[in-house]
């Protein structure tokens, strides 16, 4: 893992060194054991180096065998052996190791064609000095970030924005529409990022940038189109293939020179990923976890039946309500991106805790809920389809109390009622495509009800919503919605609905927050590289055929997961009731703990000063919060706090100045 970065300029010469080290110094945490630079002509590339294959060779950029391709990589390639093998018998000689020389080679061979042979978590930047042309190239569900910034001829890149913005001429300033996406879907969306002038290279996709222009193209597609022939195949045997498969990814992700260790949240995911490598691979694992002071948040005890089961050497970091508010300045800088939740701090939190025990490399559970079907959202989505063919049961909103029993359970006929009247607004309006996610989409977005006019006035622009579809011009009304359809594959609605909805989940919520925000940040932050085996894009691609019954039965999530882990986890993590992740939100921020960033971010002053929210509405519920000390507040007050307070940061940190303040 490293970061990279990089300026081409056809337009005009230019001394690049100085900007290009400034560049890299902005990527230190993601690579703190080496620096490299290559510049010549209109081309410059940057690298900082997280050592963890061919730690004696392996540094960048790395050049072909005449000097004429080089590269700066962020990643891994985890057949590289074997791709490597391939390339020296077509008569490609290696001057290293590593896995990122294996890129150079593979593209003299095959150019472009060169993304499918790659099994791995990748961005990198591939400058032919003989065509000049930049390749940039991103792995297929965003695991690694790749950001850019285009003036006419010359363009900038980076593993991450701030390094983008050490060359001061390119201008910041937040994008008001991505912040409304952000203020509805929890992220950006598709290749807009946070600021107006810098966009991303999506997952799955290729640059090309020469003197002719920037061209983007896709390589790689989520899809879920089920085999005829796979319909007889047994539950039993689904779950066979699939322990054989998830095996195999856990295998190639152990390749490192450095140690490996897993992360344990007590949940099946982690757990199963550990006892794949506790059993076949690794009869010494390293494991971490991260505990809650607050009971509800906490899952100590599940990780500790792991621990038990699992007899792995395992270490546990404490977050507390004031670890939260400490280091929250420090995970926007990280994230470089608005939050509604305060989830990523545990989580860095965490990754400090591998890297003090001299850990650079941990696998995780992530991605398992996405391609599974393991989210409440999915159950939501089911439930309401099928109470949807008869409006007025009183027994299909039961199925309800399935999913909410804490809930339900309580003697609160308001709570049931105000669930039962949510989940039935647009109901039947099953034809839309973004169905299984509406209701949260509109949800989170009165959240928007705390913007400015000023700013509501530049996100509710008038525009033509429909220009001609295979869905109905109905449908177009809202803004978000109608950027989600333009974006869908064609087939999107011939898949079950199930399909649909992680397809949504997966392109959304995972890659631009999921991955970002709780993953890759928060990791490189403390130089700590995450692997995710359930994203190995085999893993990915089968679970697309799973037929929909196998992926959640009735409403029992991740079922053929369930039952490929059943034999190798404890039964009570396989049978436990799901936890969703979740940090502790407005207790930490208010009461007489609460820093003076706080109190500064949220007063009538800086309110007006910046201009993105209501300071009348922002008032009360600083009052509000302030009275309870932050206790018993809604779901939607605690998100508003954590969005008003992160965005706030991102503008004092990266539009007035560039630097984390302590």
């Amino acid at each position: 893992m490293c970061g990279i970065a990089g300026i081409i300029n056809f337009k005009n010469r230019e001394e690049m060194l100085p900007l290009l080290k400034q560049m890299a110094e902005f990527l230190h945490h993601r690579g703190p054991d080496a620096k490299g630079y290559y510049s010549n002509g209109p081309a410059g590339l940057a690298h900082a180096r997280l050592s963890i294959i061919d730690l004696d060779t392996g540094d960048q950029p790395i050049a072909n065998e005449d000097k004429t391709v080089w590269v700066v990589f962020n990643g891994e390639i985890f057949n590289y052996p074997e791709l490597r093998e391939d390339l020296k018998s077509k008569g490609h000689s290696f001057s290293t190791k590593t896995d990122t020389e294996v890129l150079v080679h593979l593209y003299e061979e095959l150019g472009t064609d060169m993304f499918k042979e790659l099994n791995g978590q990748f961005a990198f930047a591939l400058w032919d000095a003989k065509k000049e042309t930049l390749l940039l190239g991103r792995d297929r569900v965003g695991i690694r970030p790749l950001f850019y910034y285009l003036d006419n001829q010359r363009l900038v890149f980076g593993s991450e924005i701030k390094a983008i913005f050490a060359d001061n001429r390119i201008p910041r300033k937040i994008d008001t529409e991505t912040l409304a996406d952000i203020f509805t879907c929890w992220s950006a969306f598709g290749a807009n990022t946070t600021f107006e002038s810098i966009s991303q290279i999506p997952p799955g996709h290729y640059a090309l940038f020469s003197s002719k222009g920037l061209k983007i193209n896709k390589y790689w597609q989520l899809t879920f189109n089920s085999v005829k022939e796979n319909k007889n195949k047994s539950v039993e045997d689904w779950a066979l293939e699939l322990n054989t498969l998830l095996k195999d990814a856990a295998r190639i992700r152990l390749r490192a020179d450095v140690p490996v260790g897993c992360y344990l949240s007590g949940g099946i995911d982690s757990t199963y990923i550990s006892s794949l490598v506790k059993n076949n691979f690794n009869n010494r694992l390293r494991t971490f976890s991260v505990a809650f002071q607050e009971k509800r948040f906490n899952e100590a005890a599940f990780q500790e039946i792991a621990v038990q089961s699992l007899k792995t050497d395992h270490s546990t970091v404490m977050c507390s309500n004031q670890n939260i508010v400490s280091l929250f300045p420090k995970v926007i800088w990280h994230t470089e991106t608005p939050l509604l939740r305060t989830g990523p701090v545990p989580l860095f939190q965490l990754s400090g805790l591998v890297r003090k025990n001299n850990f650079k490399v941990v696998l995780t559970g992530e991605g398992a809920d996405e391609i599974f079907a393991g989210y409440n959202i999915f159950k939501e989505d089911k439930v309401r389809r099928f109470w949807a063919k008869n409006p007025d049961s009183v027994l299909r909103p039961k199925l309800l109390e399935r999913l909410y029993p804490y809930i339900f359970s309580r003697n609160d006929g308001r709570a049931k009622t105000f669930l039962k009247n949510f989940f039935k607004k647009g109901m039947q309006e099953t034809s839309a495509p973004f169905y299984s996610h509406s209701l949260r989409w509109q949800n989170t977005s009165t959240l928007q009800n705390f913007f400015s006019k000023e700013l509501l006035a530049q996100t509710n622009k008038p525009e033509s919503l429909y220009q001609g579809s295979l869905y109905p011009e109905s449908l177009y009304k809202d803004r978000f919605c109608k950027k989600f359809i333009n974006s869908l594959p064609s087939e999107f609605m011939s898949w079950a609905p199930l399909s649909r909805a992680q397809y949504t989940e997966n392109t959304i919520f995972m890659s631009n927050y999921l991955l970002s925000s709780q993953g890759d940040r928060m990791a490189m932050g403390n130089s700590v590289e995450g692997r995710y085996p359930f994203l190995d894009h085999r893993v990915i691609e089968f679970a697309g055929t799973i037929p929909p019954k196998y992926r959640m039965n009735g409403l029992q999530e991740k079922f053929i997961l369930k039952r490929a882990a059943k034999n190798l986890i404890p039964y009570e993590l396989v049978n436990r009731p799901k936890q969703p992740y979740r940090a502790p939100i407005s207790e930490s921020f208010f009461g007489k703990t609460a820093p003076n960033y706080v109190t500064e971010l949220l007063s009538e002053n800086t309110i007006k000063e910046k201009g993105y929210f209501d300071h009348k509405k922002v008032s009360r519920l600083v009052a509000k919060c302030s009275r309870n000390q932050g206790n018993l507040l809604s779901e939607r007050e605690n998100m508003a706090i954590v969005g008003i307070l992160s965005t706030h940061l991102i503008d004092e940190m990266y539009v007035h100045k560039l630097g984390l303040q302590e």
